[in-house]
């Protein structure tokens, strides 16, 4: 088969991935670079890179120069398309989208919140603006806020999926019966919704699947049903260019089907992890200590969350799994080899191709 490109705004992407933004630190600019080499679209995660011991003003000064230097470094090892991810509830995310715009990044993906004032803080309609959604209601809203207030929509959507990793937008009860909110069940109602406003705009609005995604099998089945393409983020992980520390990689490789569980998150969210040390622990002392000299996230409580999750998604970053919370998807423990990333795409084109 012809393998699809993958088309978003003015970005034409030779093969239909998406490499996933993942933060603390996990999506940095080699990954996101050696992404783009092979025709995908590479993913630096803005969140957990400044100082996160410091002072207010340092901590929004060193996150916006890690940005910029990531983004820099990316740049310097790659001519193809990357992205940045940026989580709404971040206090200082207005700032980073526009270093990231300064810096010559051309697409935007958006998710944890709605994205009421993206199209101000971007009005250059050669950056393209992806929200993450995770169900169809939230695509509409986004669409006819954007059609009311702006007079335009977004240049596509990534549709996350229950059995995605990190921070999920679906609730405790839902993600129960996960079944019942699979891809292959929202991908068809996100299409039905977002029509009427191609037809208004004239132009497509491509939907890009998460969530689950594991080899070439399910990209193949998410093309058959409609997307332009998928967002993977638990693949990438062990890959030689992920900076995440060995120790973290190594979670991965050992991790079983029944340790990989719903969390909460101290932002009031589910999350996807690893059941590890420190979660049991945390099940144990009820509430670890906390020093907070700049609130990182808007709904973050310091006063009563019972851990600091940058600090906790940091040490897993450098290999301190003991004090660290390890995000993964549902499908982590299929996880049995560290590839290159060239090897890791061959490998999921050569799928793609079979199936």
């Amino acid at each position: 088969m012809k393998i699809p490109k993958l088309r978003i705004g003015n970005l034409i992407a030779e093969i239909p991935i998406i490499q996933g933004g993942m933060g603390v630190r996990v999506s940095l600019s080699p990954l996101a670079a050696a992404v783009a080499n092979q025709g995908g679209i590479g993913t630096i995660s803005s969140i957990g890179l400044g100082d996160i011991k410091a002072s207010a003003n340092e901590y929004v000064r060193t996150a916006r120069e890690a940005l910029a230097n990531e983004i820099r470094k990316a740049r310097s090892l790659t001519n193809g398309h990357l992205a940045v991810n940026f989580m709404g509830v971040l206090t200082n995310i207005n700032d980073l989208i526009r270093v990231s715009v300064q810096e010559g990044i051309k697409m935007i993906v958006f998710g944890a919140g709605l994205p009421t004032k993206l199209p101000v803080l971007v009005p250059d309609p050669s950056v393209s603006l992806v929200p993450i959604v995770s169900c169809a209601r939230a695509a509409k809203i986004i669409l006819r806020m954007w059609d009311r207030r702006y007079g335009r929509i977004t240049d596509g959507f990534i549709l996350e999926g229950p059995l995605a990793g990190g921070h999920l937008g679906f609730s405790v009860e839902q993600l129960k019966h996960p079944e019942d909110y699979s891809l292959e069940k929202l991908l068809p109602e996100v299409l039905e919704v977002i029509k009427p406003f191609e037809d208004k705009y004239g132009k497509k609005i491509p939907v890009i699947t998460a969530g689950g995604i594991y080899d070439g099998k399910d990209i193949a089945r998410m093309l058959s049903l409609g997307a332009s393409g998928v967002q993977m983020g638990t693949r990438f992980v062990c890959t030689e260019e992920c900076s995440v520390s060995q120790e973290f990689k190594q979670a991965y490789l050992d991790v079983k089907k029944e340790d990989i569980i719903i969390t909460k998150s101290p932002v009031g969210m589910p999350g996807r992890a690893i059941n590890n040390r420190f979660l049991k622990d945390l099940e144990i002392k009820g509430k670890m200590k906390i020093s907070c000299p700049y609130k990182c996230l808007t709904v973050c409580k310091a006063d009563t969350s019972k851990y600091c999750i940058a600090l906790a998604l940091l040490n897993s970053y450098f290999g301190d799994l003991d004090h660290g919370l390890i995000f993964c998807g549902q499908n982590a423990y299929r996880v049995n080899k560290i590839y290159t990333v060239k090897e890791l795409i061959k490998l999921l084109l050569d799928e793609l191709k079979e199936a």
